[in-house]
């Protein structure tokens, strides 16, 4: 039970923080000495965190459900399906990608090309582009931060909040826009796997418990970030990023 605790909290608060869920499912579990999560227990680890982003968008996404007779909902819903591309297309390498979660010297060097990522905002002017105000190209180009945040280590909200200030939006827009994206890609990746889960019959109490506990997690991570991006940007979690790699190089 105490593994599944450890997991759900670590899935809840890296899958939104721009440090990289996956990266930190690998490291933390071999700092502690404890398993990580099989791809099936993660993917309902990912209906917690689905939850959180539900929850927290709740009035975006009930917009969104009311497309019909709003105009500025179905641009927003084009510019996500649009977003959503490069991750879809990327998934047909995922399985080669997918093994470097076996090596926890190429999740530490990529948790250090995530630091970098987010070291760059540093240079980007602030902007005060709206996300309904967003090009086709914009959308498209963050879906592409969204693709390489495929390789585990390199944080998806933080590839994706930085192209998207790079691209125009205000800092908070830019994260509005990362975590919209996050619920299609998390419910396609949760039902993947989640249903080879449930085929094998494994679904245990401690793992139920997991995804509730990522649920709650996830939505507390989001609030910090949104409230961090306001005041002092992505630099903290630039520094973080970095020196957790450096760690998992030279401890693992």
């Amino acid at each position: 039970m105490l593994d599944e605790l450890i997991w759900g909290l670590v899935q809840g608060l890296t899958e939104f923080l721009p440090i990289s869920s996956s990266g930190h499912l690998v490291l933390v579990p071999a700092l502690l000495g404890i398993e990580p999560p099989d791809l099936a227990t993660s993917a309902l680890l990912h209906l917690g965190t689905l939850a959180a982003v539900v929850a927290y968008y709740r009035n975006d996404l009930r917009r969104l459900l009311g497309f019909r007779g709003d105009p500025e909902a179905r641009r927003v819903i084009g510019l996500l399906a649009l977003a959503s591309l490069p991750a879809g297309i990327g998934v047909l390498v995922d399985e080669r990608v997918a093994r470097l979660q076996e090596s926890t010297r190429a999740v530490s060097i990529a948790l250090i090309g995530t630091g970098l990522i987010l070291f760059v905002s540093r240079f980007l002017v602030d902007r005060t582009g709206k996300l309904e105000n967003a090009s086709p190209l914009d959308a498209f180009l963050v879906g592409c931060a969204q693709a390489l945040a495929l390789i585990p280590g390199i944080s998806r909200s933080g590839a994706t909040i930085v192209t998207g200030i790079a691209r125009g939006l205000d800092r908070v827009q830019a994260a509005r826009l990362s975590f919209l994206m996050a619920v299609p890609a998390i419910t396609a990746a949760a039902l993947f796997e989640g249903t080879k889960l449930a085929d094998a019959g494994s679904i245990s109490g401690g793992t139920l418990v997991a995804t509730a506990v990522a649920g709650v997690s996830g939505y507390a991570a989001i609030a910090i970030l949104v409230r961090m991006l306001g005041r002092i940007g992505l630099q903290p979690f630039a520094a973080y990023a970095v020196v957790a790699g450096i760690v998992g190089l030279i401890v693992l």
